[in-house]
C-alpha cells in the first residue's frame, strides 16, 4: 500500500472502506506509527485484546477496522452493529476485554467511584422518552442520564472506527460523511433520540481532531480532564447565565471565588477583579477596551462611553507589543476602531522575548511623532515558542510613558495553578490586566478564559445596568450581578468546571500535569536534535516544539514541510502545527517554514513522540521527492 501519495496526483483514501491494515505490510516506520497509536493511553480500551496472535518475521499482524465513512455513501451505523477492533485470531476476544463507555451496568470501573443516578436501576423505561423530555427538574435527570449513555457509547464507536488522531481522507471524506448522515438538516418529522444520540457521537468521534490522541499535536488545544468535563454536564443540563443573580444564584458564586483564586494567584491586591470569558481574543479586547479608555479620561478628560473617541485623539493612539504577540491585539485594534495600523511591533531576541531595549526606542518614537502610547502588551507564552517576555521591565518602561500594561498571559498563565512559582511570571502583578486561558495548559473544555484587573475601578467601561436584570434596588438588598464585568450578557456558568477540576486535583495535581507535558517537550526537542534531517528553531520555553524537516535541497524545506504535514493530515494519521517565522535565522538553510508540536496530553509517552517523528521523516522523505522537480512557494 501506498504510504503517503504523490501530493499532486493523489485523491484517494488511505483506507479503503472495509479493509484492515497489516502492519506486516507496511513499512517499519509507519508499523512504529500504528503500534505507537494502539500503545496510546487514553485509547487503551480500544487497542486489540491479547489473544493467539503471533510475530512474525515482518511483525505483528493487526486487523484495524477501517472507519466507516472513508466510503463517502456510507452513513453511520446505528449502535447495533458497531465495528470492533479484530485481531488475525478467527475466536473473537474475551468478553470482559473491552467495555462500552456508555454501558455503565456492565462497566469494569468500582461501583462506588460511580455516581449514585445508576442506569441499570432506572425505573425509566428507554422508549418513554421522546426528544422533548428536559434535561432536569423536578423529576430528575433520568432522561438525560439514559441519553448520556447512549451518545458515550457512540463516542466509543466512533474512536474505534478510526484509530487516529484525525479523520482519514481530508476535508472531502468529512464532507461527504456528514453529508450522508443528514445531520444539519431540519427534517418535517424529528426522529428517535437514541438512534440520534448512537448515530451523531459516532460521527463526531470519527470525524473530530482527537486532542487526547498522541498524535494530536498541532494547537494550544488541550484534552480536558473528565471530571470537567463531567462539571460542564451539570451546566449544560441546568443552562445557567452569568447576567443576574436570579439565572444562576450559586454559579455566579463559584465565578466570584474562582476569580479570587485566579487574582491571588496572580498576585493582585483585593481590590482587583474579573470576569471569565470565552478565551484568549476576548480577554485581549477587554484589555485594549480599557486602556483605550482609561488613556481618554486621563489625557483628553472625556467620557468614551458617551461620546467615543474624540477627533482630536483619533488617529494617534498606538499599542506597541512584540512581533511574537497574538494576532488579536491586531484584530482587536480593529474592533475599538483604531486600525491595525495603530499596533507598533517591538522586536523580539532570538529566543522570541520581547526587547526592553527596543520597546524603549519604539516608546521614544512614540514620544517623538506626538502620538500617545495607549497600551504595551507583553506576552507571557508566546503561541509558537512558548517565549514569557521580560515582564518587569516592560512594566517600568510602560509606566513611564503612562501606558497601559497588559499581559497575554493565555498560555503561560497556566502555570500559576501549580504548586511550584515559576521565576519568569513574578512580575505578573505589574500588569493593569491579564489575560488567562485554562483550556491550554489548565486541562479545561473551551471556554475557560478569564480576564483580570488589578483595580476593580478599571471596568466602569463594561458598567451598564438594565432594570430587568440588575436593578438598583436588587443590589442595594444584597442581590449582586455580575452583568457589569462582561462584554457578554447571556454567559455560560464556565466557572463550575474550574471549581470541579481545582477541588479535584489541588495545585499539587496540576504541577504534576505541567512537570510532564514540560518533560515531553524536552525530549522532543532533543529526539528532534538526534535525527540529521530535523532541524529544532530553538529550545522550549513550554510545552511547545518548533522544528522543521531538512530535505536534500534546501531550497525545498518551506514546500516539503507544507506538504509532509498535509499527507499526515490526509492519511489521518498526525495533526502537526504550522508557522512561519518572522525572519529567516542566520546560520541555517533558507525557509521560514516551521512544524510545531504543541504537548498538553500528559498521558502521552515518549516512544509515541518518535512514532510520530518517524511519521514526519517518512513523509518529508516522500514529499521531497516529489518536490524535486516541482519547485515553489509552500
Amino acid at each position: 500500500m501506498s504510504e503517503y501519495p504523490n501530493e499532486e496526483l493523489h485523491t484517494h483514501l488511505p483506507v479503503r472502506a472495509g479493509a484492515t491494515v497489516d502492519i506486516g505490510e507496511m513499512s517499519g516506520i509507519e508499523a512504529d506509527v500504528v503500534r505507537g497509536i494502539l500503545r496510546a493511553e487514553p485509547v487503551g480500551r480500544l487497542a486489540t485484546p491479547p489473544g493467539p496472535a503471533t510475530d512474525s518475521a515482518t511483525g505483528p499482524v493487526l486487523g484495524i477496522a477501517a472507519n466507516q465513512a472513508a466510503n463517502p455513501t456510507a452513513a453511520p451505523e446505528t449502535p447495533a452493529d458497531r465495528p470492533a477492533v479484530r485481531t488475525t485470531s478467527a475466536s473473537p476476544p474475551p468478553a470482559d476485554s473491552a467495555t462500552a463507555a456508555g454501558s455503565i451496568a456492565t462497566s469494569s470501573i468500582a461501583a462506588n467511584s460511580i455516581a449514585a443516578n445508576s442506569i441499570a436501576t432506572s425505573s425509566i423505561a428507554a422508549n418513554s422518552i421522546d426528544a422533548t423530555a428536559l434535561a432536569s427538574g423536578p423529576a430528575g435527570t433520568g432522561p438525560l442520564a439514559l441519553l448520556l449513555a447512549t451518545v458515550l457509547d457512540g463516542l466509543d464507536r466512533g474512536r474505534a472506527d478510526w484509530l487516529g488522531p484525525l479523520p482519514p481522507g481530508g476535508p472531502h471524506a468529512v464532507r461527504e460523511a456528514v453529508a450522508a448522515s443528514g445531520f444539519g438538516i431540519l427534517p418535517d418529522k424529528g426522529e428517535d433520540p437514541f438512534e440520534t444520540l448512537a448515530a451523531l457521537g459516532r460521527l463526531v468521534a470519527w470525524g473530530a481532531a482527537d486532542p487526547a490522541h498522541p498524535h494530536c499535536a498541532a494547537h494550544l488545544h488541550c484534552p480536558p480532564l473528565a471530571t470537567s468535563v463531567a462539571a460542564e454536564t451539570a451546566v449544560a443540563a441546568l443552562n445557567q447565565s452569568l447576567d443576574s443573580w436570579d439565572q444562576s444564584p450559586a454559579a455566579g458564586e463559584i465565578e466570584e471565588r474562582i476569580v479570587r483564586t485566579l487574582t491571588r494567584a496572580v498576585g493582585y491586591p483585593d481590590s482587583s477583579a474579573g470576569v471569565l470569558t470565552s478565551g484568549g481574543t476576548e480577554s485581549n479586547l477587554m484589555g485594549l477596551l480599557l486602556a483605550r479608555d482609561d488613556i481618554l479620561r486621563r489625557r483628553f478628560d472625556t467620557d468614551p462611553d458617551l461620546d467615543g473617541v474624540p477627533p482630536f485623539a483619533a488617529g494617534r493612539m498606538r499599542i506597541l507589543a512584540s512581533d511574537q504577540a497574538h494576532f488579536s491585539v491586531a484584530r482587536n485594534a480593529a474592533v475599538l476602531g483604531l486600525g491595525e495600523r495603530s499596533v507598533i511591533p517591538v522586536a523580539s531576541d532570538p529566543e522570541g522575548r520581547m526587547r526592553a531595549d527596543a520597546l524603549g526606542e519604539a516608546l521614544g518614537a512614540v514620544v517623538d511623532r506626538d502620538e500617545i502610547a495607549l497600551a504595551v502588551v507583553g506576552t507571557a507564552g508566546t503561541t509558537d515558542l512558548g517565549a514569557i517576555d521580560p515582564l518587569g521591565a516592560i512594566a517600568r518602561l510602560a509606566a513611564r510613558h503612562g501606558a497601559w500594561f497588559h499581559v497575554d498571559a493565555a498560555y503561560g498563565g497556566g502555570l500559576l495553578l501549580g504548586t511550584e512559582a515559576d521565576d519568569r511570571l513574578r512580575d505578573l502583578h505589574t500588569a493593569d490586566s491579564v489575560t488567562l486561558d485554562l483550556h491550554k495548559l489548565g486541562w479545561q473544555p473551551v471556554p475557560a478564559g478569564c480576564f483580570l484587573v488589578k483595580h476593580a475601578a478599571s471596568l466602569r467601561s463594561l458598567e451598564k445596568r438594565v432594570s430587568y436584570l440588575n436593578s438598583v434596588d436588587d443590589e442595594q438588598a444584597g442581590y449582586p450581578s455580575l452583568l457589569g464585568r462582561s462584554l457578554r450578557t447571556t454567559r455560560r456558568a464556565d466557572a463550575v468546571k474550574l471549581a470541579a477540576a481545582f477541588r479535584a486535583l489541588g495545585r499539587e495535581g496540576f504541577q504534576q500535569l505541567t512537570d510532564r507535558c514540560r518533560a515531553l517537550a524536552g525530549y522532543a526537542a532533543a529526539a528532534v536534535q538526534a535525527h540529521p534531517d530535523l532541524e529544532l528553531t530553538a529550545e522550549p520555553h513550554l510545552t511547545t516544539v518548533l522544528f522543521r524537516y531538512l530535505p536534500p535541497d534546501p531550497h525545498d524545506a518551506d514546500r516539503v514541510n507544507g506538504a509532509l504535514r498535509r499527507h499526515l493530515l490526509e492519511a489521518g494519521r498526525a495533526v502537526l502545527g504550522r508557522t512561519e517565522l518572522a525572519r529567516e535565522r542566520p546560520g541555517t538553510p533558507p525557509g521560514r517554514v516551521r512544524l510545531k508540536l504543541t504537548l498538553l496530553n500528559p498521558h502521552t509517552t515518549e516512544p509515541q513522540i518518535d512514532a510520530l517523528l518517524a511519521a514526519v521523516r517518512t513523509a518529508g522523505g516522500a514529499a521531497s521527492a516529489s518536490a524535486a522537480s516541482v519547485r515553489g512557494p509552500s
